[in-house]
């Protein structure tokens, strides 16, 4: 797993906990991971998942808490 990955994966973890902190009422829409069964021609779960899965959450938030302020991150994601 490269920085990147290392990255996202803990943004995720962040905006989940939060998620489940904050706004319980909406932990049942949290989407489940897009690709979790593997791909024979990709078999891990790639930095596109990673990043697509983490805006799917931050979309998910906007959508049903817009008054929520995202944290302060380090750095635009690729």
């Amino acid at each position: 797993m490269d920085s990147e990955e290392k990255t996202l994966t803990q943004r995720i973890m962040n905006i989940t906990q939060a998620i489940n902190e904050r706004y319980p009422e909406i932990v049942q829409f949290i989407p489940e991971m897009t690709q979790t069964n593997p791909d024979e021609k990709d078999p891990d779960i790639n930095r596109k998942t990673l990043k697509e899965y983490y805006d799917s959450l931050i979309q998910m938030i906007k959508k049903y808490k817009p008054e929520y302020k995202l944290p302060e991150v380090s750095g635009p994601l690729k």
